[in-house]
């Protein structure tokens, strides 16, 4: 059974890998046998902290830089992965604008859309011939509870995160026959820097906590087991689905 979880042999493509939920992704990648190509805004070629924990683990690293709010960036990013041979692509980067909606600034729901939908769908397009081609691949979007809900003051990245929840049914429609494998993680109330806001206030964060049942705020290593799940010939099956990893929010 264990065969199913290894990724010996396989490349990820880890967006959004510097920090946070996508450093946890990249090394629970690495730690079950992939090598690791992390991409972020301000990710260096070489010396980062994300680096040295995939080296540590056995795997190979190399270091984009990619401002995913710039459609030129992308592109040329897509330029170069689409002539690499990519096995899993976890379009994880993103980024949150807060302020209500009737004094939301359309600069920036224009860059929260751009970063949170747009470039995972263009990096998608641009990667995903090469797995077609073979008949075989695995896309991981990271989605949100947000993806479900409305959540308050934040209507750039609940229409993005809805968006990133139906491109994976949409995807997963056209690419499952096909050999590739669509699906979305959607993470609850986990303790990164997109909620430091809500986790210093004490009234948010104290409602938001009494309705996680399991108790706590989630940790980034929370996703790991999730991650591999979907990057591995275990969820060879499982197509367009958005995986809550929530501490159980949603059935509350």
């Amino acid at each position: 059974m264990s065969t199913l979880f290894d990724l010996n042999g396989t490349t990820a493509v880890v967006t959004g890998a510097r920090r946070g939920i996508g450093f946890a992704m990249a090394l629970a990648l690495a730690e079950a046998g992939a090598d690791i190509i992390g991409v972020s805004a301000s990710q260096s070629a070489s010396g980062s902290e994300i680096e040295t924990a995939v080296t540590a683990a056995g795997r190979r690293f190399e270091g984009i830089a990619c401002d995913f709010s710039d459609p030129d960036a992308v592109t040329e990013l897509g330029r170069l992965l689409a002539g690499r041979q990519v096995d899993i692509l976890v379009n994880n980067a993103g980024t949150i604008e807060r302020a209500p909606a009737a004094e939301h600034p359309l600069p920036s729901w224009d860059r929260v859309v751009q970063i949170n939908l747009t470039s995972p769908f263009a990096l998608t397009q641009a990667v995903a011939p090469q797995m077609l081609d073979r008949g075989r691949g695995k896309v991981i979007f990271t989605a949100s509870l947000l993806s479900f809900q409305g959540g308050i003051n934040v209507p750039g990245y609940t229409a993005a995160k809805s968006g990133i929840a139906g491109l994976t049914k949409a995807l997963s429609n056209e690419w499952s026959a096909r050999g590739v494998n669509v699906n979305a993680i959607a993470p609850g109330y986990i303790a990164t820097d997109n909620t430091e806001a809500l986790r210093a206030d004490p009234q948010r964060s104290t409602a938001i906590l009494e309705r996680i049942p399991a108790g706590r705020w989630g940790d980034a290593t929370d996703l790991a087991g999730a991650t591999v799940f979907l990057a591995s010939r275990a969820s060879d099956y499982v197509d367009g689905i958005v995986l809550p990893v929530d501490g159980g929010w949603l059935g509350r």
